[in-house]
This record gives C-alpha cells, structure tokens and sequence, in this order.
C-alpha cells in the first residue's frame, strides 16, 4: 500500500529534487536514440549497446519515478518562519559533546541530509533523539561506534 505522508524539506532541497528531475527527463530523448542506434545494428541477443541503453532507460524511468513521488508529497518548509523553545524540523541546533566540544546541525528531510555538511535527517538516530528537546536538554544516542551523550546548548531558526 503506498504511503501519502507528507515529506517535509528545505526549499534548497526541493529545487534539487526539481533541478535533478528536469535533468532526467531531458536525458530520456538521448537513451531512446541510443536504442534506435542500437537497434540498428542488428541482433540484438548479443548486442551490448542495446541492452545498455534498454538498463540505463530503466534506471532513469525508476528515479523519474522516485523523484516525482517525492515532489508530489513535499511539504516545504522555511526555517526563518518557525520560532519556539524546542528543536523542530528546520531548527538549526548547538550541542555540546562529552568533551564540551560544540556540534552543530540542521534537522532536515530525508533527501537533503549531509552529515559532514552539519545536516542531519529527521528520521536519523540524533535527529530522531533531538525533535522536541529544549536547551540545557541532555540527549543520549545509540549510533553504530557506541552510545553518544551531548547537551543542547543552543537552537536556532536561519
């Protein structure tokens, strides 16, 4: 059964989203002539050409797809727009680790997340962790390299 959940993301994430799909659909008229091509030249049991282009028509046809569903259910939201004391989707967090060393992150949607960028998915293990925390929250986390405890210290809307 498909899902109809809205998928929450940055307006940057959306004009990706869109900028990549219109990139695809401009490819799709290049694989059918190179089908055309290939099927030219004969037989096509043994012809690796053809069955390239045939995986390659495929694979566009699935992200088209993919990237479509995902537009179709975007919920775009600006960060600028939101205010409050708890960590949301769009807030910009500050966190302190074990060491008082601060991290920062942003909560975005599944899509534009970029760990090494300071962008982290909501539906991720700290993002998860983080939505609805206050400053001066203790927050613990279970990742793959062990457990990670960091406190909120700060919470922003850019």
């Amino acid at each position: 059964m498909a899902t109809v959940d809205k998928m929450p993301m940055l307006q940057e994430g959306h004009d990706t989203l869109t900028a990549h799909l219109k990139q695809l659909k401009a490819e799709r008229p290049l694989i059918v002539d190179a089908i055309e091509e290939a099927r030219a030249h004969g037989d096509l049991s043994e012809n690796a050409e053809y069955h390239a282009a045939k995986e390659r028509q495929g694979q566009i046809e699935a992200s088209i797809s993919d990237i479509e569903d995902k537009l179709s259910r975007a919920q775009v939201i600006d960060p600028r727009d939101l205010s409050g004391d708890k960590v949301v989707f769009g807030a910009t967090v500050t966190l302190l680790d074990e060491d008082e060393k601060p991290v920062t992150y942003q909560i975005v949607g599944q899509t534009e997340a970029d760990a090494k960028g300071g962008r982290i998915s909501y539906n991720s293990p700290l993002g998860r962790a983080l939505i609805g925390r206050k400053v001066e929250d203790e927050v613990e986390v279970t990742v793959p390299s062990g457990d990670r405890y960091y406190v909120v210290s700060k919470i922003e809307f850019i």
